[in-house]
C-alpha cells in the first residue's frame, strides 16, 4: 500500500489558488486575514487531514522544543526510568523528546549526535557507551551551542552540566553489607574501567575491604564481566578456583548478578549460605528471583526528573550560559535474601 503524502501549506494553497503565506496566516489565526479565507483555509486543512508542523514552526521562530537523549541501550530499566522522569518535566513544560540509542558502541553514538545537531534540538542529554573513547563529537554539542547534560556515565574532562550516583559509597555500603554477614572472600565483577562509573565502584569495593581489615586478592576481581553472558563465564571461573570467593558483588549491573546466581545455581551453591550475592541497579527481576537479589537502588524516576529540571532552571532561561555543576544523587542498599546469611537488626555502613 503506497504511503500517503503528508499534506502541506503548499498543498492547500494550491488547492483553494491563494498564497501560501495567506494560508499560513490563517492557520495561526492571524489578523491580517479576513474571517470568510480563514474560516474556508481551515475547513479545507481538516478535509485534507493537515497536521501542524511544530518543530518547523519552532524552527522558523529560532525556538525549538525539543531535546534529544541518548542512552546506551533503551531497554534496560535504569535508562527507561530516566527517559521517563525525563518526559514526565518536559511534558509538562511542552517539549518533545528525541531518544536515541546507541548500542554501547561508539561510532553509533557519534551518529546519534550529529542526527540531534541537524535536528536543532536544544539540549542533548547524554550517557555515554562503553565503547566510547573520544569525545569530539560531544565537543562539537558545545561549539554549537547547543546546551549539554550528561548523566551517569559522564566524560569528566568537559565542563558541562552532569547528574550522577555517588557509586563509590554505595559500592563501598554494598561490600560493607557483604562483610557483616560473614562473607570474606568477596569477589569484584567489574565493568570497563575507562568509564569513570565503573573506576567508582571498584574504589569503594577496596575501600571496604581495607576498612574492615580484608586483603586484596587480584584473582577475585574479573574485568568487564558486565553482562549476564560475561558474569557468568567469570563466575564459572571464580567457583573453579581452588579456594572459590564466598560473596561475588556484581557492581556492573544486575544482569551480571543474575548471571552469577545462575552458575551458583547450576551448580549445586546454596546461596546465601554458600555464597553470598549483591548486584547493581535495582532491575524489576531482582524482587522475583529465588533467592531475590540485593541490589543498589540509584533512584532512576528521580534521576531523570533533576536531569530535566537542570535545563529548565538552570540553562533555558538564562541569557549567559549558565556555571556548569555537578549533581549527586545517594542511591540505596536494597537488602534481599541472595545476601542475609545472618539476620542483623540494622545494617550501619560505618
Amino acid at each position: 500500500m503506497k504511503r500517503q503524502k503528508r499534506t502541506t501549506i503548499y498543498d492547500i494553497a494550491l488547492k483553494l489558488n491563494i498564497a501560501a503565506s495567506s494560508v499560513s496566516r490563517a492557520l495561526s489565526n492571524s489578523s491580517k486575514i479576513n474571517a470568510d479565507t480563514k474560516a474556508l483555509v481551515l475547513k479545507t486543512a481538516a478535509e485534507m487531514n493537515y497536521q501542524h508542523n511544530v518543530m518547523a514552526s519552532n524552527l522558523r521562530k529560532g525556538n525549538n522544543q525539543t531535546i534529544g537523549v541518548v542512552v546506551p541501550r533503551i531497554n534496560q530499566n535504569f535508562f527507561s526510568n530516566i527517559i521517563a522522569g525525563i518526559e514526565e518535566i518536559t511534558y509538562d513544560k511542552g517539549y518533545n523528546l528525541i531518544i536515541c540509542q546507541s548500542n554501547e558502541l561508539h561510532a553509533r553514538e557519534v551518529d546519534c549526535v550529529n542526527t540531534l545537531i541537524n535536528q536543532h534540538v536544544s539540549c542533548i542529554i547524554i550517557s555515554i557507551a562503553a565503547e566510547t573513547g573520544s569525545y569530539d563529537h560531544l565537543q562539537q554539542v558545545l561549539d554549537r551551542q547547543i546546551q549539554l547534560i550528561q548523566f551517569d556515565r559522564v566524560v569528566e574532562a568537559l565542563d558541562t552540566f552532569k547528574v550522577i550516583n555517588d557509586n563509590e559509597q554505595a559500592s563501598f555500603e554494598a561490600v560493607a553489607h557483604l562483610i557483616t554477614q560473614g562473607y570474606k572472600r568477596i569477589a569484584l565483577l567489574e565493568g570497563p574501567l575507562h568509564l569513570d562509573i565503573f573506576r567508582q565502584r571498584k574504589d569503594g569495593y577496596l575501600g571496604a575491604l581495607a576498612k574492615h581489615g580484608i586483603p586484596v586478592l587480584a584473582e577475585l576481581m574479573c574485568e568487564n564481566a558486565w553482562t549476564k553472558a560475561l558474569g557468568a563465564e567469570a563466575t564459572a571461573k571464580l567457583l573453579s578456583l581452588p579456594e572459590p570467593p564466598d560473596a561475588i558483588f556484581a557492581s556492573t549491573s544486575d544482569f551480571s548478578a543474575l548471571g552469577v546466581l545462575e552458575v551458583a545455581t547450576a551448580k549445586g551453591i546454596s546461596v546465601p549460605d554458600s555464597l553470598g550475592i549483591c548486584g547493581y541497579s535495582n532491575e524489576p527481576f531482582t524482587e522475583i528471583t529465588s533467592p531475590s537479589i540485593t541490589t543498589i537502588d540509584q533512584h532512576t524516576m528521580s534521576m531523570g526528573k533533576t536531569i530535566a529540571n537542570l535545563y529548565f532552571q538552570e540553562m533555558e532561561v538564562q541569557e549567559t550560559p549558565a556555571e556548569p555543576k555537578i549533581v549527586s544523587i545517594m542511591p540505596e542498599l536494597i537488602i534481599r535474601k541472595s545476601s542475609q546469611k545472618k539476620l542483623i537488626p540494622k545494617y550501619l555502613s560505618d
